[in-house]
């Protein structure tokens, strides 16, 4: 069964109480990490269902449809990673510049964690978004535009700090970090190394106006 299929059914509640598990917060997760290995046209509902544990029927008791589960997964993985954007760049106990050089070496460490099966969830959707539903298309965008915000913002200070010039464009700075980097983590997977986010980051920050 693909995400792609739409077709309305009944949906009903598990029988039994499931150990206070939160079941919809576990087929997020589950989803998860379908998109971000396979994208959304390849994943199917089925592997989902078997990892957490729940019938098809009970699915949908918790999501109307599964258009409405891939805009739960992409609101939950929006949440966690705006966390992590702001753990790193709001952190003022390293300069600015420091501070998004610690967020690559987050990402670094976590895409090697997962052997490099799993990229940005967001970027991935990008990729494919002719075959989403069009309610993915701006939310997608809204992500992307919260995210140049935050790495705009850390420029800024970096500009206060004397760290970037003061006629730096700092929000078109950030739109070109976005864009380079979502290509750098393509290629991270692609070849199964973090070498190519060193060499993108490093050229990055060696581009900045002084």
């Amino acid at each position: 069964m693909n995400l792609t299929d739409t077709k309305p059914r009944r949906g009903r509640p598990p029988k039994v109480a499931r150990d206070n598990r939160d079941t919809r917060t576990e087929l997020i997760r589950s989803g998860l990490e379908q998109l971000t290995e396979n994208g959304f046209a390849a994943s199917g509902i089925d592997p989902i269902l078997k990892k957490v544990g729940v019938p098809k029927g009970s699915f949908y008791h918790y999501f109307a449809n599964k258009e409405a589960f891939g805009l739960a997964v992409i609101d939950s993985y929006a949440q966690f990673f705006a966390k992590r954007l702001d753990a790193c760049l709001l952190d003022e106990s390293h300069p600015p510049l420091a501070r998004l050089g610690n967020y690559v070496e987050g990402a670094k460490k976590g895409m090697a964690r997962f052997e490099f099966k799993r990229g940005c969830l967001v970027g991935n959707l990008g990729q494919e978004v002719d075959l989403l539903p069009e309610s993915f298309r701006q939310i997608l965008i809204d992500i992307f535009l919260s995210w140049e915000q935050r790495v705009a913002n850390c420029l800024k200070s970096a500009q206060v700090n004397g760290d970037l010039a003061t006629t730096a464009d700092c929000d078109l700075l950030a739109e070109c970090f976005w864009v380079g980097w979502e290509g750098a983590v393509s290629r991270a997977r692609l070849v199964q190394s973090n070498q190519p986010l060193d060499n993108y980051f490093n050229n990055f920050i060696a581009g900045l106006p002084k």
